[in-house]
């Protein structure tokens, strides 16, 4: 008789006895190499960059547009990835304790407005910052809730966030941002739509070009500005250090004063736009902070610089571009 069970058994996993079949395997998905051209062409349709915002000038009769902006992330990031042991979590207060008080006097020193883009979370924890970054007359943009990875959440829970984030900034600063940063330039298939639904000026999170341009969507103009950012002229992949990582790359602050200079030299060549994306615990160490000052002094000496936020040179860029 112990028999029958597995008997019985079997014959319900064949689908037999009347039952409903067994349901069918997930379908095997097809490498890039076979898809049709309607399946490779829809990706790189669905966000694309469109016309450039080229301005023949630029304020006061400026050559280069310089754009410094700083991601006040602090604690976020290891928060988001559940990495919450105090040592982590030190690096992060960093930013607010040692690196955001040498930024903002640099800033002040040399009369040089600056974006700051701020995840909530690290608002809500350091409002006495949030409060010293608006006094000092900086923009202050939207950088996720938590520093969250947009492309592995819902689309929901992504809108939900941003809409979160934005309402914590506005009640906090008293100006509704107009700007976005995705946390690591991460972008969903729904990122564009919920900038344009919030009603956001720019994004700054693509890197398409290296002058400002209008975001398409799937062929159509989105009048969204895009502020293009670069890996090379962010700070974190110089500087960024894992314990636990075998490899443990390290760039030398001259090393990368001498990339940064020579990109702005070719910006100002061209008459374009000069962007900086940097971390206040990452530049704001010493000898960061210093190879910083020294790029400073190199574009002021040219004399022909416009130091702006993210928000005037979307706006100038967006109306004074043929």
């Amino acid at each position: 008789m112990r028999i029958l069970p597995f008997l019985i058994g079997l014959l319900l996993l064949a689908g037999w006895m009347g039952c409903s079949p067994a349901p069918p395997a997930e379908p095997v998905e097809k490498p890039p190499w076979e898809w049709t051209e309607a399946e490779w062409r829809a990706p790189v349709e669905a966000v694309r960059a469109g016309r450039r915002l080229a301005p023949e000038s630029w304020p006061g009769g400026a050559r280069v547009a310089v754009a410094l902006s700083f991601d006040f992330d602090n604690e976020t990031v290891s928060l988001r990835d559940n990495q919450t042991t105090a040592s982590n979590l030190s690096r992060g207060q960093y930013g607010s304790r040692a690196g955001l008080p040498r930024v903002l006097d640099l800033l002040d020193r040399h009369r040089i407005p600056s974006s700051f883009f701020i995840p909530a979370v690290s608002a809500l924890l350091y409002p006495e910052d949030v409060a010293d970054i608006v006094a000092a007359g900086h923009e202050i943009g939207v950088h996720g809730w938590i520093h969250e990875r947009n492309s592995l959440i819902s689309g929901e829970e992504e809108r939900r966030l941003i809409e979160q984030a934005l309402e914590t900034l506005t009640e906090m600063t008293g100006t509704r941002p107009v700007g976005l940063r995705t946390p690591s330039w991460d972008y969903s298939p729904n990122t564009l739509q919920i900038i344009r639904d919030l009603g956001f000026l720019y994004d700054s999170s693509l890197m398409a070009d290296d002058w400002p341009y209008e975001v398409v969507a799937h062929g159509e103009p989105t009048g969204v500005v895009e502020l293009p950012v670069e890996w090379i002229l962010d700070d974190a992949p110089y500087f960024g250090f894992s314990r636990y990582s075998a490899l443990r790359p390290h760039s030398t602050p001259d090393d990368v004063l001498s990339i940064w200079i020579a990109e702005f030299d070719m910006a100002r060549e061209e008459g374009g736009m000069f962007l900086l994306t940097m971390h206040p615990h990452v530049i704001g160490h010493r000898s960061r902070i210093a190879m910083l000052e020294r790029l400073v002094e190199h574009m002021n000496a040219s004399g022909d610089v416009w130091y702006a936020t993210h928000e005037q040179v979307a706006r100038y860029a967006l109306e004074n571009s043929p």
